[in-house]
């Protein structure tokens, strides 16, 4: 089923102008998101064929189904909650038996979850993006090697410049583990001209493997020094390395670009939601009613365009969660809906549309 399929057979019941343009926070380029309630078909809602959501293939249209619908609000998810308060310029269309729906009959304590702390989660995601953009990871990938350290005396150096400084090659090295100490081995060294001994090196793959390679020791060697693999350390590296270049490959361009070009090192527009979340959090809070056009456009513009420091925008957004929480401990909204009451709506209002109400 397609978008147009609903317009044609006339099975939608809301229809609006969603995101930014309903938030007054859109610019100039910015997309236009649409976002909508539908009916499906009695005999397809009896049957097998359910179908729970409609989107177009950029996914920035998007409709949901009465059931789907009204099961999102019941969590209290804050895009479908968004669609209840839709600002008047905002709505396309409504059918008369939508107007059953409406905010008060969802809003709860749930919202401290659902907007609140997925704010707190897009600050930690600001936090991580900033080290990403502040700390970007060299394409050449580290090897186990670079994590290896031999003893010296009292202290230790890196393998490979220990290696150099011995006039080594890591091929002419094996490894043997020392009974009872975790990732300390004994280094032996084959000075043969021929490679008699047949050690297999430390690693067997530089670039591609991920532990050290242990050799067979003949008896009597004595070991040249003592070898220990910091794995913790290199399996740290590796998953830093790959949500880094993870990121790289799946990063929007024009919000990254946008990033660099206004020069504080954090995403802007992550940002601007972060302030929007919580400051609807706490208003729902406090007055129980949700406003999807926010009042202080210019202040959250001014956050888009990067004109605040990255720290400070932390911390007020982290003074902000403290409200958000001491609002929601005063709340006099329910624990959650009541959801006997919102599914006698689903009901009526499903059974009128199929009577052609």
């Amino acid at each position: 089923m397609l978008i147009q399929d609903l317009r044609a057979q006339h099975l939608i019941l809301f229809e609006a102008i969603s995101g930014s343009r309903a938030y007054g926070t859109n610019l100039a380029h910015s997309d236009t998101d649409l976002k909508g309630v539908f009916v499906l078909p009695e005999r397809q809602f009896l049957g097998l064929d359910y179908v729970a959501q409609v989107a177009n293939d950029s996914n920035d249209e998007v409709f949901y189904e009465l059931r789907r619908f009204v099961e999102l609000a019941l969590k209290n998810n804050p895009n479908v909650l968004e669609l209840l308060a839709t600002p008047a310029d905002c709505v396309v269309q409504r059918h008369p038996l939508f107007a059953a729906f409406r905010p008060e009959l969802f809003l709860s304590q749930l919202c401290r979850q659902t907007f609140a702390d997925y704010a707190v989660a897009q600050i930690k995601k600001a936090k991580g993006l900033n080290k990403k953009i502040n700390n970007p990871e060299p394409p050449a990938r580290k090897s186990v090697l670079d994590f290896c350290y031999v003893t010296r005396g009292a202290g230790a150096q890196p393998a490979a410049q220990w290696l150099q400084r011995q006039g080594l090659a890591a091929a002419q090295c094996g490894l043997a583990k020392v009974p009872h100490l975790t990732d300390l081995y004994a280094l032996f060294v084959d000075r043969s001209p021929d490679g008699r001994l047949g050690y297999r090196g430390l690693v067997r793959d530089a670039e591609a493997s991920n532990d050290v390679q242990l050799s067979a020791v003949p008896k009597g060697e004595e070991p040249a020094a003592y070898l220990s693999f910091n794995r913790n350390g290199y399996s740290t590296y590796c998953r830093v390395y790959r949500e880094y270049w993870d990121w790289v490959q799946k990063r929007n361009a024009e919000r990254y670009q946008n990033t660099v070009q206004h020069g504080k090192n954090y995403d802007a527009k992550n940002m601007l939601h972060v302030f929007r979340l919580l400051q609807m959090a706490e208003e729902i809070a406090r007055e129980g009613r949700l406003y999807v056009r926010r009042p202080n456009r210019d202040f959250l513009l001014q956050i888009r365009r990067g004109e605040f420091e990255y720290a400070d925008l932390v911390q007020q957004a982290e003074e902000l969660v403290a409200r958000v929480d001491a609002a929601f401990a005063a709340s006099a909204l329910p624990a959650e809906p009541d959801r006997r009451a919102v599914e006698q709506v689903l009901i009526e209002t499903r059974q009128r549309f199929y009577a052609g109400a």
